[in-house]
């Protein structure tokens, strides 16, 4: 659990990248760290070391509420668990476990739920190109292939 703990970690870095100032995001989400809007507002300034803290904490969090609403993962491989996590950290625990990717993977639906990932890429109603190419990486990761 630990070592998947990390590679979500991993993972979750390299697609959100890090910014110690709060900012709004394009949907207009006080933002700051990796991604973290709990709590956020305007002018908030954090270190590096607190953004490092909050993700490992958070990513912990969204990794078990991602278990439990799609219990099947507990005995799927890993870099399932991985993919979902991260989906879940950038769409919401409650939008993934309504999402397909989450109903086709309890199904046993494997390649249906990882084409699913790519559905996920709009912010605002509109395609976005990071958030594309984030869906082909947690697609293929889900697949097993370490992305």
């Amino acid at each position: 659990m630990n070592q998947a703990l990390d590679q979500i970690v991993a993972m979750l870095k390299r697609f959100e990248g890090c910014c110690l100032t709060a900012y709004q995001d394009v949907v207009g989400v006080w933002t700051i760290g990796y991604g973290e809007t709990l709590g956020v507002k305007q002018g908030d300034v954090w270190t590096q070391e607190q953004a490092d803290n909050t993700l490992r904490q958070r990513a912990g969090q969204f990794m078990l509420a991602t278990l439990l609403r799609c219990a099947r993962l507990h005995t799927e491989p890993e870099d399932r668990t991985i993919a979902c996590t991260s989906l879940a950290y950038n769409i919401g625990v409650g939008a993934f476990g309504a999402s397909s990717v989450s109903r086709k993977t309890m199904r046993g639906d494997y390649t249906g739920a990882a084409n699913a990932f790519l559905l996920w890429n709009k912010a605002a109603g509109r395609a976005v190109r990071g958030l594309t190419l984030r869906r082909k990486m947690e697609r293929l990761r889900y697949m097993g292939s370490a992305a």
